[in-house]
């Protein structure tokens, strides 16, 4: 049906000249409605396992473990929901741009390490305290995105320090 709808509206020749990557493309794009649907349903999902990783912190002997866990399941999450705003390469170029790219790489050390000081060594004030440096540097990356805030911001920074 494709086919003859092509042929009728004289788009034959046009469509063999799509690459399959084009065709993909357009096969998988989402209409505006889906994408805001899928940013809100993970950013909600993304929010709900922070704040689950909130109130199993005080569960003994396994509550801290089950915190990093969620905490950091939550900041993927919302990380993954602008995804369905922009697109994921888009996202992608965006976090490397050189104003967040310091910003991004930040934020995702400190969650890589901080799973690493929950399992691999074992050190839950370290991890703790990397927790504390990822909700820092998330918020970081999220206010990058607002213009003229980091300028703001650093501003600020340096007339405190002074």
């Amino acid at each position: 049906m494709d086919k003859l709808k092509s042929v009728l509206s004289g788009e034959e020749g046009r469509t063999q000249d799509r690459t399959i990557l084009q065709a993909a493309n357009e096969a998988s794009t989402l209409g505006w409605g889906t994408r805001v649907k899928g940013f809100v349903g993970c950013f909600v999902i993304g929010c709900v396992c922070t704040l689950l990783g909130v109130c199993v912190l005080f569960i003994p002997k396994i509550g801290i473990t089950l915190f990093i866990v969620f905490y950091s399941l939550g900041n993927v999450c919302s990380l993954c929901s602008t995804m369905f705003l922009m697109g994921p390469v888009k996202q992608l170029k965006r976090m490397c741009d050189k104003t967040r790219a310091l910003a991004t790489t930040i934020m995702l050390t400190c969650l890589v390490l901080t799973l690493c000081a929950a399992f691999w060594w074992k050190n839950f004030g370290l991890a703790l305290l990397f927790c504390i440096l990822q909700l820092l540097a998330f918020a970081w990356y999220g206010l990058s995105y607002i213009p003229f805030i980091r300028d703001a911001m650093l501003k600020m920074m340096t007339m405190c320090i002074k």
